[in-house]
């Protein structure tokens, strides 16, 4: 009886009284824009309806982050201004689709080449940004004056980081990429020998040429970290932060990273106590469709319905390409609900229906939903695992060819090739998804361990803000392998002492030797 007491007892202390512990804080917010910022207002919308009051910076010509909303004040940044537009991805996927052409071994280096030639002007721009505001003396005093007590920021966009480390803020990443990688290699240790590397395509059971591949590709990253990114902040770092500080040593002195991932999606590996994972958290049980979306789900009968987007930054494929996915989905006895932006394909089917959005979870979460044609996506990604609905993967850029891979490893997807696809593959591949039931079964066995946890990825994020929050930081969570010099991290300085000591025994041993011997051999002589 007194257990249960207790046990109610401790229960509404987390309730009722640890959130008023936390409730009506300040939190500054500096989140990406894109498929980032679906991920970060999600998060937004809970923490105000907790009584957090909440400020986002944003570039003045943000592409999905609104100036006016009804859960934060916002503050334009007008130095934030990148040149780059919606249509620069769709030449990079172009220029992807090219490297796709080369050889296998090739072709992500190449892809790894573009991304770089990105970085180098997105770097570049956000460093003059960043050194613009801490040059405003007024803007600066307006976000001392605010006292915020945390920085919430996606470290994809280093201004958060870098705003949050020069305010001397507690700092919670809401993260999966940051600077030229996938977050893991930033913070937790992370060996080549089984854990591949981000734009690498390969999985935890590698073979030797794949292990050479992946440290290859490591390399790479190890070198556009140190020559390519970290110089175009050292300027800024030497007159605005104490000597010896960089971006790393900035990112790694975060409080809490809520990592978006999740192990029944990512491959096992080690991490850190800093680390907190919430892969999966956008998701939510589907609500009712619009009238006239939900007659078409119902239109499809037993055969039900496939649904397709490429995301929100890629508009169209080249035109050959979708005449050939429009001509096979004509042939579906499925009907089909297609995100489509551009010219109507001359060989659509009476089956397929075009719309320029869609509401993407209450789809896959539709009874009548057969498959999903995903672009690889994370966010699609872990809703396809939420619901339960095996994927064709059509790979275009950056993480989306690696997330495919992941999905095809556990037998709940197949890849087409967006630069080779004719209507024949993409019919096979796609009646494959439909008929064959491992894929179902085994996405479905993805969901359901997906879904068994102790608190949904939400109240994890939500609780571990608040945490932070509560606490002025999580300091004591942070690693102290971050502040020692490489050599000593790797004990180098240990190996060659010991190495020096069993040179210096057996160089003393064999002088021993030789020493006994000669006296042996001249009391011989001697003898003699």
């Amino acid at each position: 009886m007194f257990r249960m007491i207790s046990i109610l007892l401790i229960g509404l202390y987390f309730l009722f009284v640890m959130p008023i512990c936390s409730s009506g804080s300040r939190i500054l917010v500096v989140p990406l824009d894109g498929s980032h910022w679906i991920n970060m207002e999600v998060i937004l919308q809970e923490l105000h309806s907790r009584g957090h009051n909440i400020t986002v910076l944003r570039s003045e010509k943000s592409w999905y982050i609104p100036g006016n909303s009804s859960i934060y004040t916002s503050i334009n940044m007008p130095m934030l201004k990148y040149e780059a537009d919606k249509n620069y991805y769709n030449k990079m996927l172009l220029d992807v689709m090219e490297c796709r052409r080369s050889l296998t071994f090739i072709h992500t280096f190449c892809q790894q080449y573009l991304l770089t030639s990105l970085l180098v002007n997105g770097y570049n721009v956000l460093a003059r940004a960043t050194a613009a505001m801490l040059d405003d003396t007024v803007f600066m005093k307006k976000l001392h004056d605010a006292k915020f007590d945390l920085m919430l920021t996606d470290p994809a966009l280093t201004i958060g980081t870098l705003l949050g480390g020069y305010l001397k803020l507690p700092m919670v990443f809401n993260v999966r990429w940051i600077n030229n990688g996938e977050g893991h290699f930033t913070i937790a240790p992370s060996p080549v020998s089984y854990i591949p590397v981000p734009w690498s395509e390969l999985h935890d059971q590698m073979n030797f040429l794949e292990r050479i591949k992946n440290v290859l590709h490591y390399l790479y990253g190890v070198v556009e970290q140190h020559l390519i990114i970290n110089p175009a902040y050292s300027d800024l770092l030497k007159r605005h932060f104490p000597p010896g500080t960089d971006l790393l040593s900035l990112q790694r002195s975060a409080d809490i990273w809520l990592l978006r991932a999740d192990f029944v999606f990512e491959f096992p590996r080690p991490t850190m106590p800093n680390v907190v994972y919430i892969g999966g958290f956008q998701c939510k049980n589907s609500k009712p469709l619009p009238a006239e979306l939900e007659a078409f789900m119902q239109s499809s009968g037993e055969h039900g319905v496939v649904v397709m987007s490429l995301g929100t930054f890629v508009s169209a494929l080249p035109h050959d390409v979708m005449e050939s996915i429009a001509a096979a989905f004509a042939q579906l006895p499925q009907k089909v609900v297609w995100r489509f932006v551009g010219e109507k394909p001359s060989s659509l089917g009476n089956n397929t229906l075009l719309v320029d959005w869609l509401p993407q979870n209450d789809l896959l979460g539709h009874p009548k939903t057969r498959a999903f044609v995903s672009h690889g996506g994370t966010n699609g990604m872990y809703e396809a695992i939420y619901h339960g609905v095996p994927v064709l993967g059509l790979p275009l850029l950056f993480d989306q060819f690696d997330n495919i891979v992941r999905l095809k490893a556990r037998g709940a997807a197949r890849v087409v090739e967006a630069r080779s696809l004719t209507k024949e593959d993409f019919l096979e591949a796609l009646k494959d998804i439909l008929e064959t039931p491992s894929y179902r079964k085994n996405i479905q066995q993805m969901s359901q361990l997906h879904r068994d946890k102790p608190i949904s990825p939400m109240e994890t994020a939500i609780f571990w803000i608040e945490y932070v929050i509560r606490n002025k930081g999580a300091a004591h969570l942070q690693s102290a392998g971050f502040s020692l010099p490489w050599y000593s991290y790797f004990c180098l300085d240990v190996a060659v002492l010991i190495m020096a000591l069993i040179g210096g025994s057996v160089w003393a041993l064999i002088l021993v030797c030789r020493t006994l011997c000669c006296r042996k051999s001249r009391r011989k002589l001697k003898s003699e």
